[in-house]
């Protein structure tokens, strides 16, 4: 039986936990901060050094609660270890259950997906925001959004039913009328997450990579 250990975005830790749970999983797991999404040649160091470190630790399985996330598993070494990834761009396709999913309700309505753990995040919109009024003031700040947002026409909170939502509404309801956008509250799941934590992991929904293999970019598809 594999020694597994599963490498997680804090973006997912609601999610995640509460997928733990549901199924029971024992796994160890070790998280990475969200703000590393923000350049991805720092993610993809920080993911390789937390390889190397659970070959070195004996594991021989990594589940990755990640998207790809830009590419940024391209050029990745497994090590001794065999690495399961789920075959979605982010964490908000992978709460959707899917990419196509994901680009069914994008379609219908230009929207900017949420979720908890994106709110409780470091370098969120409003984050963001404040930065760039400080930065540039408030004109010219403005325009930098409005450039950012204008083609968007909601903000879309996920509702996983995995935590209490009258607070995350409250904060992206905040951020819609900052940003002169709708909001509306999008149901969602972590099945995903507890399929990654029990298999079957088939090739369809998962990138299966055996252990001293290093990442293609080709194969990054969804």
């Amino acid at each position: 039986m594999a020694n597994t250990l599963v490498l997680a975005c804090t973006t997912l830790k609601p999610e995640l936990q509460n997928a733990i749970e549901a199924v029971g999983c024992t796994y160890p797991v070790r998280w990475l901060e969200s703000g590393l999404h923000n350049v991805p040649k720092i993610l993809n160091s920080a993911l390789q050094e937390q390889v190397d470190l659970a070959a070195a630790d004996g594991y021989d399985q990594i589940l990755f609660s990640f998207g790809f996330c830009g590419n940024s598993f391209t050029g990745l070494n497994t090590r001794s270890c065999t690495c399961i990834i789920p075959r979605v761009d982010d964490c908000i396709s992978l709460l959707l259950g899917s990419v196509k999913n994901r680009q069914e309700l994008q379609a219908s309505a230009g929207t900017y997906f949420m979720t908890k753990g994106w709110i409780d995040g470091e370098r969120n919109i409003m984050v963001e925001y404040n930065y760039t009024m400080e930065k540039y003031g408030e004109e010219l700040g403005e325009e930098i959004f409005d450039m950012m947002f204008g083609h968007y026409k909601r903000i879309g909170i996920l509702d996983t039913n995995c935590y209490e939502m009258s607070d995350v509404i409250r904060e992206a309801e905040e951020m819609a009328r900052t940003l002169h956008l709708g909001c509306e509250v999008i149901p969602a799941s972590n099945n995903y997450l507890k399929e990654l934590l029990t298999g079957p992991w088939t090739e369809e929904r998962y990138l299966i990579l055996p252990p001293e293999r290093t990442v293609r970019a080709d194969e990054l598809r969804f």
